[in-house]
């Protein structure tokens, strides 16, 4: 039995990251021999077994053949004789294909260590064709690694394109597609996730939405970038700077604008009414990637306010009271705090404006502050009752509200 550490954790190691976790493949053992070694079954398509102690997946070194479309088109066969490099080359890229021995010697026959070097995302084989998930984790990985100068091989990139022309893109489940969404909207370079998507076709067929806003003009007093798509990539990465990690932020990012594909060509650059627009796009989108509740409503409400947030020091009172209700931010002041977020990734994510002042930001902090001050107990001391309660409250918030300081924005929005 010899046992191997593989797969990210080499590659991390070797780009000097933190190592988060370990997996391990096995060679010239059957499932008998792990389980009397001590090691507990957990895999459901293949042997793939956890460690007593440490709790780290140990997979016995397996092949894959192609049966049929899609994610789960697969056979799998797990051997004694199945070679750790046989195991390496079903996998994905070379920087992932890359074992190390317990003596820190490493296993790297499709030179993985090379493409670390030269900063490469280059597929193993021509399987790589056979599972179009990898499609997505390419696009992942390049938003990862994108700030240490990764790019995507050419011939990788035109496998991609021929997977997209194959149909290959048509078997994703839904599923599939929002685990490997959200990952990307948690990477430092989001826009790389979007950008390999559209150069290999795929964003068309999964994000069509998306892909519509590319060659959309927008006015270059308020958007240097001009075209849409670029904005929206300048968005979804000023997201992540703004909120690292936080895929919530990052799809309200990538959705915000989804109405301005929709705007009249008699209209434009003009896109007067997009954020009404947009709810339809934003929704079914949504709904077709069966994303969780609060990604759907947070999603809508950005959408739907974005404009609203950026002029909150203009608006009455009373309207900015109806928008920290129609977010839930009374309740829920978490809420509020993704939807500012996304507005300012929205303010900043233009040319020129990566850096921009965002005062309202503070100012819907305080009047959210101010109107959860108010309480219903003075009322009822008063003798109100039912709705009268409530009216009374809504009206001290909004008076509360009133009383607040505000600064004028430097710049339009």
């Amino acid at each position: 039995m010899d046992i191997y550490l593989v797969g990210g954790a080499v590659r991390d190691k070797l780009l000097g990251r933190p190592v988060v976790d370990r997996d391990w493949v096995v060679v010239g053992a059957t499932p008998e021999a792990m389980l009397e070694a001590g090691y507990k079954a957990v895999g459901k398509d293949f042997p793939v077994f956890l460690h007593g102690e440490t709790k780290e997946e140990y997979a016995l070194a397996r092949t894959e053949r192609k049966t049929g479309r899609g994610y789960h088109g697969f056979a799998f066969h797990t051997d004694p004789t199945v070679t750790v490099e046989q195991d390496l080359e079903r996998r994905d890229l070379t920087i992932n294909a890359i074992a190390e021995r317990d003596d820190g010697t490493l296993v790297d026959p499709f030179g993985g260590v090379r493409d670390i070097e030269t900063r490469t995302l280059r597929h193993v084989s021509p399987a790589f064709a056979e599972d179009p998930v990898r499609l997505l984790r390419v696009a992942r990985f390049a938003a990862r690694y994108a700030p240490l100068g990764f790019t995507v091989a050419d011939e990788t990139m035109a496998l991609m394109r021929h997977m997209v022309q194959d149909g290959e893109a048509d078997h994703l489940v839904p599923e599939r597609v929002w685990a490997e969404t959200r990952k990307a909207l948690s990477e430092p370079m989001p826009s790389i996730f979007v950008r390999v998507l559209r150069e290999c076709g795929a964003l068309r067929v999964l994000f069509p939405e998306v892909d519509a806003l590319y060659g959309v003009p927008q006015r270059p007093e308020f958007h240097p970038e001009i075209d849409t798509g670029i904005h929206l990539e300048l968005v979804l990465d000023a997201a992540a700077k703004l909120a690292p990690g936080d895929a919530l932020v990052g799809w309200c990012a990538l959705t915000h604008d989804l109405g301005k594909a929709l705007t009249p060509a008699d209209v434009l650059p003009r896109h007067i009414m997009h954020e009404q627009r947009g709810i339809a796009p934003v929704r079914e989108l949504s709904a077709r990637l069966k994303v969780p509740t609060e990604y759907a409503f947070m999603a809508e409400m950005v959408c739907k306010h974005h404009l609203n947030a950026h002029m909150a020091l203009e608006l009455k009172p009373a309207t900015v009271l109806r928008l920290l209700d129609a977010i839930g931010a009374l309740r829920r002041p978490e809420r509020l705090e993704t939807f500012l977020l996304a507005c300012m990734a929205d303010k900043r994510g233009r040319l020129g404006s990566e850096t921009a002042p965002y005062p309202q930001a503070d100012y819907l902090r305080a009047c959210r502050d101010a109107a959860a001050a108010v309480t219903s107990q003075p009322f009822v001391a008063q003798g109100l009752q039912g709705p009268a309660i409530g009216e009374a409250m809504k009206k001290a918030q909004v008076q509360a509200i009133a009383s607040l300081a505000r600064t004028v924005p430097e710049s339009p929005p």
